[in-house]
């Protein structure tokens, strides 16, 4: 059995990423606490909730709009960053990434870095994953270690397909020469 800590609560915290960077799609957003004016809920989000600070939250307006509805579907990639300052303490805090829905070159909305200081903030675009022709890689598969590896990436509903393919990589072809 493995022991971790974990710590117990309803929010998405920067000790969260240590692990580095994770790409969650927006599924809603609902008035917050004094703290946080805003809870986004996520749809990856096993639960909780990411309570972005002000300067990020001004990032998703500048490039999303102010209607949360809006905000709904698209998506946002995360990351601890640990030069993030709360007074003179500097704990890390979570920032953004890339963003979907901003164009294929990014952004660099401004945010305010301390008191009447502003500096542009650059985020890259998050591009759609690129669809994957599984029926087409599964035929031109020429060995089962190739199969293997696809077992682990594609659907399952693409797993006869492979034990199909399998088969017939076991069969030697008629007619030609080894």
């Amino acid at each position: 059995m493995k022991v971790a800590v974990k710590p117990r609560s309803d929010q998405w915290n920067a000790d969260d990423f240590t692990g580095g960077p994770r790409t969650f799609t927006i599924a809603g957003a609902k008035h917050g606490t004094a703290e946080a004016l805003y809870d986004i809920e996520l749809a990856e989000g096993e639960g909780r909730v990411w309570r972005p600070p002000n300067g990020m939250l001004s990032v998703l307006i500048q490039l999303w709009g102010d209607e949360a509805s809006e905000w709904i579907g698209r998506r946002v990639t995360l990351f601890k960053d640990p030069s993030v300052r709360v007074g003179k303490d500097v704990p890390g805090g979570i920032r953004i990434s890339h963003m979907s829905d901003i164009g294929p070159k990014g952004a660099s909305p401004s945010i305010t870095v301390s008191r009447g200081q502003r500096r542009p903030y650059p985020v890259k675009p998050l591009l759609d994953p690129v669809q994957r022709n599984w029926q087409q890689e599964i035929l031109t598969a020429t060995d089962t270690a190739t199969l293997n590896q696809l077992w682990t990436e594609a659907p399952a509903e693409y797993q006869a397909a492979m034990m199909a393919r399998a088969e017939q990589l076991k069969t030697p072809t008629e007619g030609v020469e080894a």
